[in-house]
């Protein structure tokens, strides 16, 4: 059984389906390898100008597999310790490749987003949820830290230092609705319409240009980590300038809006 299936359900969009329904695609290593595998391929596939993620069945990811982990490669011969800080590095390199795609990703949660689920939603670079979807930090409630794979880093960040600490500290759900209201998804749909959301999204950002698109997602990610609005400042600019002077688009901008027609972006001059 493929653990992960990549389809194209629309010219340009990519569609990735964690597809382990019976364990709620939680993140054993059979799942997670071609979960990161498939990710980075996508990432240099030209063809594909956005990415949609979701999950088989009835839950996004449900974090760690309490069951079964899977097997890790490469690890024969390995003591424990080490065997675990592999583990940890793989895991944390799967959030990492999602930050580093090149096409924006879009998170389709459509059901539980558990413990690492939460972090893969939060990785992504927006997040729509379904009506009866929900996110919980899980790890504080299984005796361990809600610190894992980022969650202390990209919570604060995308809802604030206040209600992340009341959510990891707390270890309760957010229900759609909540997600919605505090800023953790941008919108919240009916379940049946969730997959054709996310593709209308991508589809309408998969018209503008591939370098102006890439450059927005770069510089909004390093904002995050900006130490001052001077430092940033001058990185947005220089990816202004960079599209504006090495292609048409502006011209072809201005051109279409003038014709009442859908612009032809070239990326080039």
């Amino acid at each position: 059984m493929n653990f992960v299936v990549v389809d194209h359900p629309r010219p340009g969009i990519a569609l990735v389906t964690l597809n382990r329904p019976e364990r709620m695609n939680a993140m054993a290593f059979d799942v997670m390898i071609p979960f990161r595998d498939a990710l980075e391929k996508i990432s240099n596939d030209n063809a594909v100008r956005a990415v949609v993620i979701t999950g088989a069945g009835r839950g996004f990811c449900s974090g760690a597999d309490q069951r079964s982990a899977g097997t890790l490669p490469h690890v024969d011969g390995l003591t424990p310790p080490t065997v675990a800080l592999r583990a940890m590095e793989m895991l944390d390199n799967v959030v990492l490749s999602l930050r580093r795609m090149h096409q924006p990703v879009i998170s389709a949660v459509n059901g539980a987003a558990i413990g690492g689920g939460l972090c893969l939603a939060l990785a992504s670079d927006i997040r729509i949820a379904a009506d009866d979807a929900y996110f919980r930090a899980a790890g504080i409630n299984n005796g361990l830290t809600a610190s894992e794979l980022g969650l202390s880093y990209l919570l604060p960040r995308a809802i604030g230092s206040s209600r992340a600490f009341e959510i990891m500290l707390s270890g309760r759900d957010v229900h759609a609705d909540e997600a919605e209201r505090i800023g953790l998804v941008s919108r919240c749909v009916p379940g049946e319409d969730l997959l054709d959301e996310c593709f209308d999204l991508a589809e309408r950002m998969s018209r503008f240009s591939r370098p102006g698109l890439e450059l927005t997602k770069r510089t909004l990610w390093s904002g995050l980590d900006a130490a001052s609005l001077e430092a940033h400042i001058h990185q947005e600019g220089l990816g202004q300038l960079l599209v504006r002077l090495l292609t048409d688009n502006f011209e072809e901008a201005t051109a279409a809006r003038k014709d009442k027609r859908e612009p032809r972006f070239r990326d080039r001059r």
